[in-house]
């Protein structure tokens, strides 16, 4: 019997100059290790606005939705959340309008003081509020989650003492990075081109 072969994690240090490109190379790397086909990239960013530690993907959602067109949608924000409340029927939705999608899923994560502020990224589903202690359906093709606090005792306390200023910095970082690759693929002809304008 074949063991399930467990999805490689690449790790990124938010506070590094180069985080941006490094995080832009690896999406490249997994969009393409992802296969398809596929006609259209969503963008899960979850998370919610009332918990500092838990607003990484709402903030990149922020940050990311004023590049949605055509190929390139974006779900959470600060004003839209998709959180452990309502993320069963976000996810519903979103297969039932894009049924041939690319689902990246964003979410903020707990994880070893080694390892605090760095992003991870990696072909496969991701499990959200795992860290918390939630139990919600794994969601996406490919996660990007950026570790924010120390996982132990009292997580949802850790998650509201996180500091806001990492989170805000470590949201600019992936969704930059997000932006770039976006680029990078959209030169190489391997993604939905932008909408033109007036169309």
């Amino acid at each position: 019997m074949f063991k399930r072969k467990v999805p490689e994690i690449y790790y990124v240090n938010e506070r590094s100059v180069t985080a941006s490109e490094e995080l832009a190379s690896l999406l490249t790397r997994c969009i393409a290790q992802a296969g398809g086909p596929f006609s259209e990239i969503v963008f899960l960013c979850i998370g919610s606005d009332r918990i500092t530690g838990d607003s990484l993907g709402p903030l990149t959602g922020y940050f990311l939705a004023p590049y949605r067109d055509r190929g390139f949608y974006v779900y959470g924000t600060l004003d839209d959340p998709v959180h452990a409340l309502n993320l069963t029927d976000r996810m519903t939705y979103i297969r039932m309008k894009h049924p041939k999608a690319l689902i990246i899923a964003i979410d903020a994560s707990l994880g070893s003081r080694r390892h605090q502020g760095y992003i991870t990224i990696g072909n496969g589903t991701l499990k959200p509020g795992a860290g918390a202690g939630k139990n919600l359906p794994e969601v996406g093709d490919i996660f990007i989650t950026g570790i924010v606090n120390v996982s132990g005792s009292f997580e949802q306390l850790l998650l509201q003492t996180t500091r806001l200023s990492s989170i805000f910095h470590m949201a600019e970082a992936i969704s930059r990075g997000i932006l770039l690759a976006r680029s990078e693929l959209e030169a190489a002809g391997t993604m939905i081109p932008r909408k033109s304008q007036g169309s």
